[in-house]
């Protein structure tokens, strides 16, 4: 509980740390939010009564602690684009990039880890080869290439999936499930190539502990070897790289919604800093941040399941 408790002061301050800077680089954007918001035709007096009642004429650290004071007690502001609630429009455009991300990195253990362990097992094997070409292509292609490309293959050449769009899951779960394929391929498949490289590499030098030539010793299969003993000490560093990439993942996400046309906040964001909508920016980077630590503490938590000497 001391520990759930430290790690979670840690992530306030980080929190805090985190969205002030990027309420610092915002205004340092060139351009004026009040100027987009009343015309760049209206009067200097319009402008001004309006920069004082967005309180923009406030000093920056003077905006960004009643922004944080608001955030705190749940209002992080509206929009000055729209007016909405920021709230609103963050989950609004959650639902797509979450979704987008969870597929993404099934996808990416799903074939990463496989290939990573046949490639330890079979080293120096034409499938360690095929495995180690797989992730180095994954590792330097990048996800919006990728996305264009698997939309040429499947939705141009075959037709079997749809190019863009979003359908939402509670509604039409299977049809959803057709158009996020293809984004969370292209943006999981850099995240399959670290994780084959890492499990290969953990792997390796696992088989090569004393515990294992035990094991071979006392004639276990070499299945399980590999997957009853290897494997779970092979998964810690495994686990840290899929929580080390969780922020990339939202990274990926900004661009790969836009190649398939996906409303989620990636697309939100960079239509907030084109219009310099400071909020709305403010509420995306809250929710990232938010992913990002959440998934460095369940990485944290799950080192003392996969690891019994771990202890907090």
């Amino acid at each position: 509980m001391t520990h759930l408790v430290r790690q979670l002061f840690t992530m306030s301050i980080v929190l805090v740390i985190v969205t002030f800077l990027a309420f610092a680089l915002m205004h340092l954007v060139p351009g004026d939010p009040v100027l987009a918001m009343v015309g760049e035709d209206a009067s200097l007096e319009r402008v001004e009564a309006m920069r004082r009642e967005l309180g923009f004429d406030r000093p920056m650290i003077v905006q960004y602690a009643i922004w944080f004071g608001g955030a705190v007690r749940g209002d992080v502001g509206r929009s000055v684009r729209t007016g909405q609630p920021i709230g609103e429009m963050v989950l609004a455009r959650a639902k797509p990039t979450v979704q987008m991300i969870l597929m993404g990195m099934v996808f990416a253990v799903a074939l990463g880890l496989p290939i990573g362990i046949l490639s330890a097992a079979r080293r120096n094997s034409i499938w360690d080869a095929m495995g180690t070409t797989l992730a180095m292509a994954g590792l330097a292609m990048p996800n919006f290439w990728l996305g264009i490309l698997l939309m040429l293959l499947f939705s141009v050449w075959l037709g079997w999936l749809p190019a863009l769009g979003y359908v939402d899951p509670f509604v039409d779960l299977g049809e959803s499930l057709r158009r996020m394929i293809m984004p969370s391929v292209a943006l999981g498949f850099s995240l399959a190539a670290a994780v084959m490289r890492q499990t290969r590499s953990s792997m390796l030098e696992v088989l090569n502990e004393d515990y294992i030539r035990t094991a071979r010793s006392h004639g276990f299969s070499e299945r399980r070897i590999l997957y009853h003993h290897a494997l779970r000490n092979a998964m810690i560093p495994v686990v840290t790289t899929i929580g080390m990439n969780v922020g990339r993942l939202f990274g990926g996400a900004v661009v790969t919604e836009y190649v398939f046309a996906v409303p989620g906040v990636g697309r939100l964001v960079l239509d907030s800093v084109f219009s310099r909508d400071y909020p709305a920016v403010q509420g995306v980077v809250i929710l990232m941040s938010v992913g990002v630590l959440v998934s460095y503490l369940l990485v944290d938590l799950a080192y003392a399941y996969l690891d019994p000497r771990v202890r907090f």
